[in-house]
């Protein structure tokens, strides 16, 4: 019911914000839909075309924001490569080379610690709890300003829901197999797998494929069953782990240059937000309709899906709760988020167990 309610009042947010934006182009005494400006952008983003979730609902996202806006306010979508690498979206937008990007925030740890909650943290929150935190947990107001901080302004615009814990090419029976394994693995995961062993590497989406083919790497994440057969990675590696315990329920983001967002009208603000929110909770929706299929249609084609060990699982959950207080006591900005996000995950958690996990557990029993 939680998330159900969540799409709910979303989807009446947005038919409210669409329905009061058309209104005002009706209404002779307010701005009308002729009297704004044509603008047009360049989103930049951290995926490959071939990716029709995540890439597609970015096209999405631009095509509903051009008809919102009657054909005013265009936005024209890259891939990554096209024209800055995928893993450079946050700094094109900042040094506002371009107005706008979508990517995952985890990428950009490196430049502050506190961005890794915009995407999610390991053995953090599923996907509606995610959202409950970001439109009332404070979450937004919270990654806003840490984004400030790089001239940017940023909104939720997505997420693929729990993930898979990625393809490996041997076998990983326990915490000792894990030493001396290459893997792609962005963010803290990526961090925690190092703790565990693993030569962590961080790979754009395009080029996993030739990475693990080429034997780069030995194991890689990517999201689950739909994207990851669209790379072919069951081509080229035959162990499909899970849980993906790094990425629970991971938000995408569309990036704005702030300068830019100021420069525009009221109007198409709330045009963005509207869209952002909306291609949220769309997005979800989609892979929660599409990994089902594909997930069959690997163990039919081969793939061997194995449960990640329990010593893995509970040493991982160990060390990750370790860096997150090491993070907290280097980073004041980390701590901040952190002790509230803690908070709020304690609760909801308690609420979860009692109404979606006790359902989730009868109707789908061992």
């Amino acid at each position: 019911m939680q998330r159900r309610q969540f799409l709910t009042n979303a989807g009446i947010s947005a038919v409210t914000s669409a329905t009061l934006v058309s209104c005002q182009s009706q209404n002779k005494s307010s701005v009308t839909a002729n009297s704004l400006p044509e603008i047009k952008w360049r989103m930049v983003t951290s995926w490959p075309k071939s990716l029709d979730t995540i890439y597609g609902s970015v096209v999405g996202l631009c095509d509903r924001l051009k008809a919102m806006s009657s054909g005013k306010f265009q936005i024209t979508p890259y891939a990554a490569g096209e024209i800055v690498p995928g893993l450079e979206v946050l700094d094109t937008v900042q040094n506002a080379t371009v107005e706008c990007g979508h990517t995952a925030s985890y990428y950009y740890v490196g430049k502050n610690s506190a961005l890794a909650f915009g995407t999610g943290i390991p053995f953090g929150l599923l996907a509606g709890q995610h959202n409950a935190w970001w439109y009332y947990g404070g979450g937004l107001e919270a990654m806003q300003k840490v984004y400030s901080d790089f001239n940017i302004i940023n909104f939720p615009a997505g997420n693929t829901g729990a993930q898979m814990g990625g393809w490996f090419k041997r076998e990983v029976k326990s915490l000792a197999d894990l030493k001396g394994l290459k893997m792609r693995i962005p963010g803290l995961g990526g961090e925690v797998m190092g703790k565990l062993g693993v030569t962590v590497q961080n790979i754009p989406g395009g080029e996993v494929f030739l990475a693990l083919d080429r034997g780069a790497i030995d194991a890689a994440e990517w999201v689950g069953p739909y994207d990851d057969e669209k790379l072919g990675l069951n081509k080229v590696a035959q162990y499909y782990y899970y849980p993906g315990w790094w990425e629970p329920g991971p938000s995408l983001e569309i990036l704005i240059n702030k300068s830019a967002w100021e420069k525009l009208p009221t109007e198409y603000q709330n045009m963005m937000e509207v869209c952002a929110r909306e291609s949220n909770i769309t997005m979800l929706a989609h892979y929660d309709f599409v990994n089902q299929q594909a997930l069959k249609s690997l163990i039919t084609g081969g793939t061997k899906l194995v449960p990640f060990p329990q010593d893995i699982l509970k040493q991982a959950e160990k060390i990750s709760f370790e860096l997150y207080e090491n993070n907290a006591q280097q980073n004041p900005t980390f701590k901040e988020i952190y002790q509230s996000w803690l908070e709020f995950r304690k609760g909801i958690l308690q609420w979860n167990s009692i109404n979606e996990l006790s359902f989730a557990n009868f109707v789908n029993p061992k």
